[in-house]
C-alpha cells in the first residue's frame, strides 16, 4: 500500500487543478533503474491503467503502481516538502536502505 500525507494531498489536488486535469486521472508512481543510488522514483499523472497495475486510494487521491515497482514501494508515504532544501513531493520509503542527498534515488 502507498499512502499520502495531508500536505501531499493538498499539493496534488492543487497541481491537478492548475493543469486542468479532472475526471479519471490518477497519480502513477513507479521505480526505474538509475540515479546515484541505483533506483529512481517516477511520478506522473495518468488516466490509463495497464495490466498488472495495483490501485490504492488515500485521502481521496488515487495512486496506481505497477507490480514490479510495488516490491520496492510497499509502505511508502508520499509527502510534500516546501522547505528551503527543496520543494515538491518526497517519498518516505521504509524499504530504502540508502538514499541520495536529493531524495530522488534510493537502493534496497
Amino acid at each position: 500500500m502507498i499512502t499520502v500525507s495531508e500536505s501531499a494531498k493538498e499539493y496534488i489536488t492543487n497541481l491537478l487543478a492548475q493543469e486542468g486535469k479532472s475526471g479519471d486521472v490518477f497519480v502513477r508512481v513507479g521505480v526505474k533503474g538509475g540515479g546515484c543510488s541505483g533506483l529512481e522514483y517516477k511520478l506522473t499523472f495518468d488516466n490509463e491503467k495497464k495490466t498488472g497495475d495495483e490501485e490504492y486510494e488515500d485521502k481521496g487521491i488515487r495512486i496506481v503502481v505497477d507490480m514490479k515497482s510495488l516490491l520496492y514501494l510497499y509502505g511508502t508515504e508520499l509527502d510534500y516538502s516546501g522547505g528551503l532544501n527543496g520543494k515538491g513531493l518526497t517519498f518516505n520509503n521504509p524499504n530504502a536502505t540508502r538514499t541520495c542527498s536529493c531524495g530522488e534515488s534510493f537502493s534496497v
